[in-house]
């Protein structure tokens, strides 16, 4: 299905860069989907496609100072996770509730994505949340292979390079991509407590508690960045609604490997893609 480059507005006077994609006639669902940190909406693209033309509209978009959303130096860029979620997520919502009037929108959250759902003004709008890949960065919950890795960034590599750069340079050091100073300082912080995005303040940890939005967990078995541990440790913080876990084996799938990134790659159309439009069949009759 054909898809329109969107420019959506924030409330505090951003410009992103977003793409809805229409299927042929009238949405049966709509998906907003939330990237993972240094992620472009480019790289949803072909599930967001195979989505519309099951009859569900998509709307991505990217975070302010990511992909096509950003303007200027990145050391000029003010933003911090928190800018993502309370602007940025917010303006995205909106929009697709805009475009698409009257159909139930969901939210497909990778990594990142999904972890500041909650923290989104008029998330309790939404049909549901599903979550792929998304856990707590605390780094003691880190796959083992990464926990000396990121305690290398987090303590070393990321303070230097902010300093000396006003931004993370994530392409150049091979890590995460790009990313504000602001963005990169918080999300350490946010690494470094056992709450992860819990640690931020206690208004923070009660605002998640109180969230009841219906929310499905994808946790993939052999995540390499996401334990099962951290999985269930970010959503704990959830205290008001209930938790729908499902682990994804790649066996169970007549695959080889999906870790972190791989269930939204072109080859996973076919086996893991169908899981999206049968969650939103499943939410639409409860």
């Amino acid at each position: 299905m054909p898809s329109t480059s969107l420019d959506l507005a924030t409330s505090d006077g951003a410009r992103l860069a977003a793409t809805a994609h229409d299927p042929g006639g009238a949405p049966r669902a709509v998906v907003v989907i939330g990237g993972a940190m240094g992620v472009s909406q480019d790289y949803y693209a072909p599930m967001a496609s195979w989505l519309a033309d099951q009859g569900i509209a998509v709307l991505s978009f990217d975070y302010r100072g990511m992909g096509r959303s950003r303007r200027g130096p990145l050391r000029d860029e003010t933003a911090d996770v928190l800018t993502w979620a309370r602007q940025d997520c917010a303006a995205a919502l909106a929009a697709a509730e805009a475009r698409w009037p009257g159909t139930p929108v969901h939210w497909l959250g990778h990594s990142l994505g999904a972890q500041i759902v909650g923290l989104v003004p008029g998330h309790e709008r939404l049909a549901g949340v599903l979550s792929v890949a998304a856990g707590s960065g605390y780094w003691r919950l880190n796959a083992p292979r990464v926990r000396l890795m990121v305690w290398w960034l987090w303590w070393v590599v990321a303070p230097l390079a902010i300093r000396l750069c006003g931004y993370f340079p994530g392409r150049k050091l091979r890590k995460v991509g790009d990313l504000p100073a602001g963005v990169m300082a918080q999300w350490r912080r946010w690494c470094l407590h056992p709450d992860y995005v819990g640690g931020e303040s206690d208004a923070v940890r009660a605002e998640l508690a109180r969230v009841q939005l219906p929310v499905t967990v994808l946790s993939m078995s052999d995540d390499e960045l996401m334990t099962w541990e951290g999985t269930r440790s970010l959503f704990g913080l959830y205290r008001s609604t209930r938790i729908e876990y499902r682990r994804v084996a790649p066996a169970d799938h007549g695959l080889q490997r999906i870790g972190h990134f791989g269930f939204f790659r072109d080859k996973m159309r076919d086996s893991l893609w169908p899981i999206v439009p049968r969650w939103i069949e499943q939410r639409t009759a409860s």
